[in-house]
């Protein structure tokens, strides 16, 4: 069995049919389905490829519900209101008891973690029992200036880190290149997205994890495959000593994590943890 703990609606190219199609072709029996709620001048007109036309996007709950809605037993509802807004609590406890939401995410948004509306946001999540899915990103110049000069998220591992440790009780699912950056101490992680080379002692990610029973991190998307297949030994090394707090992940719809997990020949419970125990644990079916 194989659960995707991260995925989005009519993304990438795919609506239901082609996503339903895809899962199956994939053997994934479960995906959790997430929102992305931001104003528009907060991310990269470039997402208008990759994205369904939408004025409450980039990624509405209302896509996420469709999908849900029409094959229950395939999809956990994610849903991750700006907790900036006055009324984004009251828009999540509603959507949990109306909906059925079990995750929050993906919060991606050009805000700390660590601020007092943010963690009021987690702590309920927490006393809910949601998972809370985030996107950090460090600034890098885009040549642009308008609608913004970069697309930083979340305000840093530091910011991340704090939040973490305010919440002890709500379990934090890190995410994107300014968390898997981190995964080595070499300060590559604001020079470059996806850091290459041997990971070097000192990755504050690895520290965070040793030290937060709360976190785990999901590995989708080229930022964590990146980040474990850069050091093969490293990387064989990490899957199995955090085998319990993992999750399998695309972001997407290709099976480039199902390749890299082959190569490391890991031992069959541990592929059993990360493909789906670990997510059950989380939110069971």
């Amino acid at each position: 069995m194989k659960i995707d703990a991260h995925n989005h609606p009519d993304w990438l190219g795919y609506n239901y049919a082609k996503t339903l199609a895809n899962m199956d072709d994939h053997r994934i029996a479960v995906t959790w389905l997430l929102s992305w709620i931001a104003p528009q001048d907060e991310y990269d007109p470039s997402y208008f490829a990759a994205i369904a036309p939408s004025s409450d996007g980039p990624i509405p709950f209302s896509r996420c519900l469709d999908y849900a809605s029409r094959a229950p037993d395939r999809f956990v509802l994610g849903y991750a209101p700006d907790p900036r807004r006055p009324e984004a609590l009251d828009q999540l406890r509603a959507a949990i008891d109306t909906y059925g939401v079990r995750v929050y995410g993906e919060l991606k948004l050009r805000m700390r973690y660590d601020n007092p509306d943010a963690l009021r946001m987690f702590r309920f999540c927490g006393q809910r029992g949601l998972p809370v899915v985030v996107h950090i990103d460090y600034e890098f110049p885009t040549g642009s200036a308008y609608p913004r000069p970069n697309w930083w998220y979340g305000g840093g591992i530091e910011a991340f880190g704090n939040a973490v440790a305010a919440c002890p009780d709500t379990v934090f699912v890190g995410h994107a290149p300014g968390f898997w950056a981190h995964i080595s101490g070499d300060h590559k992680y604001d020079q470059q997205a996806y850091p290459d080379g041997p990971v070097e002692p000192g990755g504050e990610t690895i520290a965070l994890l040793r030290r937060s029973p709360n976190l785990y991190a999901d590995l989708s998307a080229n930022s964590a495959r990146n980040a474990i297949a850069r050091d093969p030994d490293f990387g064989r090394d990490f899957l199995i000593e955090f085998q319990d707090r993992l999750l399998y992940a695309r972001d997407g719809f290709g099976g480039e994590l199902d390749g890299l997990l082959d190569r490391f020949a890991l031992p069959g419970a541990v592929l059993r943890r990360l493909h789906a125990d670990n997510a059950l644990r989380l939110i069971p079916l």
